[in-house]
């Protein structure tokens, strides 16, 4: 939801469980919306389930305001990547790929993550499209070691994305979180300079989010300001985990229950 030049910020086992708990709340929004969606359902319907659930659970949700945005959750459908606004007037229909991405606040440190759903019959294509890019996702969580740079961790997405003939998209990136939703450092899903790219240290949480496009890599923002949208309007996928760098590997904060 923004790139940022902030500091990297070096979080304690303590904090680290607090970010659990906060992510455990975004992952149980995420499942829910997973089981819920179907055709014929608002956009809008889904934003009050995520918004309920997670004040329910003694979290706020994070976006809502954040520079603006009117929502809880971001749902961005088909050749939508992200950033998406719900609305009454959207429905979701038979064959879409909905992409929801939602964050939490609590006890002061944010959690964040997004999966793209299948709705009733979906394309091949479109099922190798987001099949290839949570497996991306899986891949860049897989890097997350003590020592190795960002980079490796951008360089793990951008080959199994484009091993597939796909595109990453460039303008948006992963991110740094803790205290605040978006910190240091940003996490490309394509190499820049590896060399220059920060190392890898315990204590670290990242926001690892691929944004994989079936054509060009290129994207544009709508009139509303927010939603972005894919410039040849063919379908894009989200997936994204708030991971932590620690002794014993990546701890995936926001995984899910029966995450398939």
């Amino acid at each position: 939801m923004g790139n940022t030049d902030k500091p990297i910020t070096i979080k304690t086992p303590a904090e680290i469980d607090i970010m659990l708990r906060a992510n455990s709340i975004v992952a149980g929004v995420l499942s829910l919306l997973k089981e819920k969606v179907k055709p014929g359902l608002t956009t809008l319907e889904m934003d009050t389930w995520a918004e309920t659930y997670c004040r329910d659970h003694g979290a706020e949700p994070a976006f809502k305001g954040y520079h603006g945005f009117p929502a809880s959750l971001c749902i961005s459908i088909n050749e939508q990547v992200v950033h998406g606004i719900p609305s009454t007037k959207v429905k979701v229909r038979d064959g879409d790929i909905v992409s929801v991405d939602f964050g939490t606040k609590y006890k002061g440190f944010y959690g964040d993550s997004a999966l793209t759903i299948p709705v009733g019959q979906v394309s091949k294509e479109n099922k190798l499209l987001l099949r290839v890019t949570q497996e991306a996702l899986e891949k860049g969580i897989e890097q997350v070691e003590i020592g190795k740079r960002i980079s490796d961790v951008s360089a793990a997405v951008q080959n199994h994305v484009e091993k597939f003939g796909f595109s990453v998209v460039r303008q948006f990136v992963g991110h740094g979180i803790g205290t605040n939703l978006h910190e240091g450092p940003e996490v490309p899903n394509y190499v820049q300079n590896r060399k220059a790219q920060f190392r890898i240290i315990e204590g670290m949480v990242i926001a690892i989010e691929p944004m994989v496009n079936t054509g060009t890599h290129k994207v544009k923002v709508l009139k509303d300001g927010w939603t972005v949208v894919t410039a040849d309007k063919k379908p894009s996928a989200h997936f994204e985990h708030s991971v932590a760098a620690t002794g014993k590997g990546p701890l995936v904060l926001s995984r899910r229950i029966n995450e398939t």
